[in-house]
């Protein structure tokens, strides 16, 4: 490269800036190298490499016409690298952040959470007979006397279960009902 190291319009980059393909083609394989280091180096990490390089090769080949030729040639496609690079990072950020909907999608899913795992650990405090009547009941949709051909217990029995079970639940939980009762 070291044509294009020296200060001043190197023929090759008015050429290309002028729009020779085989000049914008030599320059190109001369500094990608380069770029594709500068990019890895900027953006910790192989999975985007060559997608940002891509990109700031294109804005190199579009600046080229911007190049004066006032300092290193090198030195000039960096910061358009660098440019293109820390856009990129911008925009993944951007990308990786959760909208405000998404937040308070996640917050309240985060909170439904707690109480599931709250009145699980309640259900698990209570007598054997109780929970299941409870869970059977609420959790999964059975009318009484389905629950009482299903645990061999006589209709009152499954009834005078389900109601202690909500009183020694709601205790469980602190005076409140539990969600669905």
């Amino acid at each position: 490269m070291a044509a294009l190291a020296q200060p001043g319009p190197d023929p090759r980059v008015l050429a290309a800036a002028g729009g020779d393909r085989a000049a914008a083609q030599a320059i190109c394989r001369e500094i990608l190298p380069r770029v594709r280091n500068l990019v890895r180096y900027l953006l910790r990490g192989d999975a985007r490499v060559d997608d940002v390089a891509q990109e700031a090769l294109i804005a190199v080949m579009r600046g080229l016409g911007s190049f004066r030729g006032d300092g290193r040639f090198e030195s000039w496609v960096d910061r358009i690298v660098a440019r293109t690079a820390f856009a990129s990072l911008k925009r993944q950020r951007a990308e990786t952040q959760p909208t405000e909907d998404e937040a308070i999608d996640l917050d309240a899913r985060t909170e439904a959470y707690a109480e599931r795992r709250e009145l699980a650990l309640a259900l698990d405090r209570l007598p054997e007979d109780q929970r299941e009547a409870l869970v059977l009941h609420f959790a999964m949709g059975m009318t009484v006397p389905e629950i009482a051909d299903a645990v061999s217990a006589p209709f009152e029995t499954v009834r005078s279960r389900l109601r202690l079970g909500k009183a020694n639940l709601r205790e469980a939980l602190g005076g409140r009902d539990a969600p669905g009762t």
